[in-house]
């Protein structure tokens, strides 16, 4: 396996060049935390076959994965196109255990930030631990890109911010004054989820847009990608993002009576879980209930229909649509106690980067 990296302390980073490879050594540990994983793992799926991810990887287990370890593997190099890092403890007598996960992908608009996954619970680690492992894996990404490859790194808040300031003396390049994104990491499951006995407007349906809905629905992305700030989008390229999501049947709508409201889009799947990745709604239909209208309906969808444990999804601290999600039925939101797998999140820029899209 290419680019191994070995410490005297045990550390271990491996480098991975093809999704296959990534998920042959780290997908038991991924199953295991499938919800909060879904950031990294439904990007590996999306690059390999249906029927590879059911047949190889469904059957691998812990005893599997020391096979990765191989002393004769070449050192980091510089990749062209995505791969995936992971960062393991090595104890004697003991299977290695998976810390860290970094991806480094790319998708039809331009790449993806960076990243940044661990199993454990954030809560439980030093700063000692975080820094040792963090160190090694920013070091082993320095040898792999150039720099401005990473404009921004988006994971669990400690992790990320202890990356973050390494990486910025690493390289010299500087973390943007202000955060990309600050959000809570939520989920709804068949128990939490809140049904409605509202119903909706006369002539108003939900459905899964089509391609006669192009147009609208890449006005709607192209107002979402603007509303980031971060990461506007050209009209062209908004066409060509909701082409794509139409074609692999990702994005549902809310039609009032022919005039497309609202967006709702599913684009991280894993066998267990789906993660909703845009929500939308155009100025002049805000505060009608339509997002609320069309997340409960996507979220009963793949509950129900498709058999999912929970479906996953990312808000921002200050944003208002926590409302929403909070009454479908995600946990955590609007000041509520938060239960274990609710985490804080956040995406930090680097001045001077080649900004990607996300």
């Amino acid at each position: 396996m290419p680019g191994l990296t070995l410490s005297p302390s045990r550390i271990v980073v491996i480098q991975h060049d093809s999704a296959n490879d990534f998920l042959a050594a780290a997908y038991p540990t991924l199953r295991r935390h499938e919800a909060s994983s879904n950031i990294v793992l439904a990007h590996a799926l999306k690059r390999i076959t249906a029927e590879a991810a059911l047949s190889a990887f469904q059957f691998i287990s812990d005893a599997d994965v020391e096979a990765c370890f191989d002393p004769s593997s070449s050192l980091p190099h510089r990749t062209t196109d995505s791969f995936w890092l992971t960062v393991w403890s090595i104890t004697p007598s003991a299977r290695p255990t998976l810390d860290f996960v970094l991806s480094s992908v790319n998708s039809t608009l331009g790449e993806y930030p960076i990243f940044l996954w661990t199993p454990h619970r954030v809560g439980t680690l030093s700063s000692e631990w975080l820094l040792s492992r963090t160190q090694h894996l920013a070091d082993h990404l320095r040898l792999c890109v150039p720099p401005e490859r990473v404009f921004s790194v988006f994971g669990m808040t400690p992790l990320v911010k202890t990356f973050a300031r390494y990486w910025s003396a690493l390289t010299g390049f500087a973390i943007e004054p202000e955060p990309f994104y600050a959000a809570f990491f939520s989920y709804c499951t068949a128990d939490s989820f809140e049904p409605s006995d509202v119903p909706i407007p006369h002539n108003h349906v939900l459905r899964r847009a089509t391609t006669h809905d192009l147009e609208p629905v890449a006005r709607l992305c192209k107002e979402f990608a603007d509303d980031s700030v971060y990461f506007p989008l050209a009209i062209e390229h908004a066409r060509v993002e909701a082409r794509e999501l139409i074609a692999k049947g990702q994005i549902w709508v809310y039609d009032a009576a022919g005039d497309i409201s609202t967006i709702c889009a599913v684009t991280r799947n894993s066998h267990r879980v789906s993660a909703i990745t845009k929500v939308y709604t155009t100025p002049r239909w805000r505060r009608k209930g339509c997002a609320e209208f069309l997340v409960r309906d996507v979220t009963a969808r793949l509950l129900f229909d498709c058999g999912k444990d929970c479906v996953v999804l990312y808000v921002g601290h200050e944003n208002s649509a926590q409302r929403v999600y909070d009454r479908v039925g995600f946990a955590g939101l609007c000041g509520k106690d938060k239960p274990e797998g609710v985490e804080d999140s956040l995406e930090l820029g680097f001045v001077g980067a080649t900004r990607g899209h996300w």
